[in-house]
């Protein structure tokens, strides 16, 4: 897993109203190490001239910066002055490559712009103070060149899209023995016979997205990291209108047209106003990379207007890809799955039995799971795991059944009783939160609690539930904080698609309820979690913070994935980091084909050994096991701190 953080500095370059030539958007930012300085090459769009066509035109500038994020001396570095180019340059890609700076560009010499017109070209610098030549470079319609900062297998090497414009694009591989012959037409010709040999592996999810190079490749121990725009639904057809993502590959060291390795979804959608709103609304695209230490900064195009930057830790992201140690950054299921499954002659826990919650007391880890009979009520079981994987003992009756109106069934045969039960551990009782349905009104989170030495003794004198979360508002996947947060009580529950909190004086539920949703966080829109989000089991107090996992849905693929927050130790309701990616998703045919199709849906998690478990449903029918190195879980997200 790995996360990724936008600069507090965005946008970190913005037009110049004064200088003619950027006054209307300065964005498509392409950076290199140049001595002390970071260099920063950036296509600049003119203000208006009534007196030319078209009114505004595209130039590259340059300007420098000692941190990355500030940069100054900006000028005007690569002008339209030949007649393949005259219509504008844009968007630099720029590579330190045997002594020179070689600055690949998109060139256009026709106006209105199409196909035809739109190629790629290069100038060349020794210093980025002028530019010592200029080339055009293909015959055919191209955009997004950069080169490999070093050969290849001997090679010199170019990555670049092919026919972005009309058409999808292919992102393809060119490989001279001198650069030179990058300009020259007849190797084009001999190149373009056997384009579909030198695309990339099939990079676009379907017929209607399309993909472009992004940034200059970085050279990593487990393949060349790209970093590269993908657009869902780019073409007519889709299910919605084009949805701009940044999105990285790894390729193969030695082949780089072969794909070792990349991410399931974006590393960063539009979410900022200054990605929301600008001269082309809802774009980030990737246009630069730089790598200083261990940590990656992506530069990209906000909106079409501004440049703007995001961080990762090289290694999480990296290591997250490589298929040879990419399993230890996400959740792995246990051989036996699933480990409770329903017993048909059982009615009460004969259609399903899933969305357990699980707590570690006496060397031993028990097992609340929801159990659904067949006409739709749901109540609670229990199982007993001496080693944390296997079942060592299960009750064949349930241990709390629907007692109260808010939970008795009100439609016959549709869905009511006690759901996804969570469990917390405060001084000598244990509380579960569960959510309360009648069939008819919103779900609504209930709290019962029950003393542990009954419950470790299975006398289930659970206390009267009481609901807690206010009348006609949907509320569940909610749990009691395993500590107090400023001498009060915090309860985590969800409304509607978001995370909340509120703070309690008491567990008296009686006297005092829920009424407030402090919101800690919600749904990416555009991402894996883009519909809602739901907490999993009560956090985990660990040095760095608090860990959080929480489900989500996805909007494009309807899917319920997992993923991780650091919360603040004193403040809870802060988020320090968030998993970018999902660490657990869909796999198996158990949570794939069931009542629900691909869920995994955790609401119980214990620490055995230095290894996280999970106990989850399974597509709403089964329960699993999936465990994960707790310090690679917390290593990855408290690194998202220091960037």
């Amino acid at each position: 897993m790995f996360v990724v953080k936008r600069s507090q500095e965005n946008p970190i370059l913005v037009p110049q109203r004064d200088h003619h030539w950027e006054a209307f958007a300065t964005f498509n930012m392409s950076v290199v190490k140049h001595g002390r300085h970071i260099h920063g090459l950036y296509r600049a769009v003119s203000s208006k001239d009534p007196l030319r066509t078209p009114d505004q035109i595209s130039t590259i500038g340059i300007a420098k910066s000692l941190d990355g994020f500030h940069f100054k001396d900006r000028k005007q570095f690569i002008e339209p002055l030949e007649e393949w180019e005259k219509f504008g340059c844009e968007d630099p890609r720029v590579t330190f490559f045997e002594g020179r700076y070689y600055i690949f560009y998109t060139a256009l010499s026709v106006y209105p712009f199409a196909p035809e017109g739109i190629r790629t070209a290069v100038a060349i610098s020794d210093d980025l103070k002028k530019i010592k030549e200029k080339h055009r470079v293909t015959t055919f319609n191209s955009k997004a060149m950069t080169l490999f900062p070093e050969r290849i297998n001997g090679k010199v090497t170019l990555l670049f899209s092919a026919h972005t414009d009309g058409a999808a694009a292919k992102m393809v591989i060119a490989q001279a023995d001198e650069i030179s012959e990058f300009w020259s037409p007849k190797f084009w010709e001999s190149w373009y016979t056997k384009m579909n040999e030198h695309e990339i592996g099939k990079i676009r999810r379907n017929d209607y997205d399309q993909v472009e190079v992004g940034a200059t490749p970085i050279k990593t121990k487990y393949g060349w990291l790209i970093i590269y725009s993908h657009i869902q639904n780019f073409f007519p057809g889709g299910d919605s209108g084009p949805r701009f993502g940044i999105e990285a590959l790894l390729l193969d060291l030695e082949d780089p047209r072969k794909i070792i390795g990349r991410t399931k979804g974006p590393l960063v959608v539009p979410e900022e106003s200054y990605e929301l709103s600008g001269h082309v609304s809802n774009i980030v695209f990737p246009s630069g990379a730089l790598l200083d230490k261990d940590i990656l900064t992506i530069y990209y195009g906000a909106s079409d207007t501004t440049a703007c930057s995001a961080s990762v830790n090289i290694d999480a992201l990296v290591s997250t890809l490589s298929v040879e140690v990419g399993w230890r950054y996400h959740f792995k299921r246990l051989e036996g799955n699933p480990i409770i499954v329903p017993i048909e002659n059982h009615p009460w826990e004969s259609k399903a039995t899933f969305n357990p919650a699980a707590i570690d007391l006496g060397h031993r880890v028990h097992i609340l799971y929801r159990a659904l009979s067949n006409d739709n009520t749901s109540t609670i079981g229990y199982a007993l795991s001496v080693d944390g994987t296997h079942i060592t003992e299960r009750i064949g009756e349930p241990v709390y059944i629907p007692r109260e109106d808010f939970e008795t069934k009100k439609i016959e045969g549709g869905n009511s009783g006690c759901e996804d039960p969570r469990l917390t551990k405060i001084g000598t009782n244990l509380y579960m939160c569960y959510t309360a349905f009648d069939g008819i009104g919103p779900p609504r989170v209930a709290v019962t609690s029950i003393g542990v030495k009954d419950f470790l003794s299975h006398r289930w004198k659970w206390k009267k539930p009481e609901i807690i979360t206010p009348n006609d508002v949907d509320d569940k996947d909610a749990c009691v904080f395993p500590e107090k947060v400023g001498g009060k009580f915090l309860i985590l529950h969800r409304i509607g698609t978001d995370i909340c909190a509120d703070f309690l004086k008491s567990l008296d539920f009686k006297k005092e309820t829920v009424n407030k949703c402090i919101k800690i966080f919600g749904p990416r829109s555009g991402m894996w979690d883009s519909t809602k989000v739901g907490i999993a089991a009560p956090p985990i107090r660990t040095k760095k913070g608090w860990i959080l996992l929480y489900h989500a849905v996805s909007n494009r693929h309807h899917t319920y994935r997992v993923g991780a927050v650091l919360l603040d130790l004193k403040d809870p309701t802060t988020v320090l980091s968030r998993s970018t990616d999902p660490i657990f998703e869909p796999e198996e045919l158990y949570e794939k084909e069931g009542i629900v199709n691909n869920v995994v849906f955790p609401c119980g998690m214990v620490v055995r050994d230095g290894l996280l478990y999970i106990y989850y449903g399974g597509a709403d029918k089964v329960v699993g096991i999936a465990t994960m190195a707790l310090d690679i879980l917390v290593g990855a997200l408290a690194k998202a701190r220091d960037y």
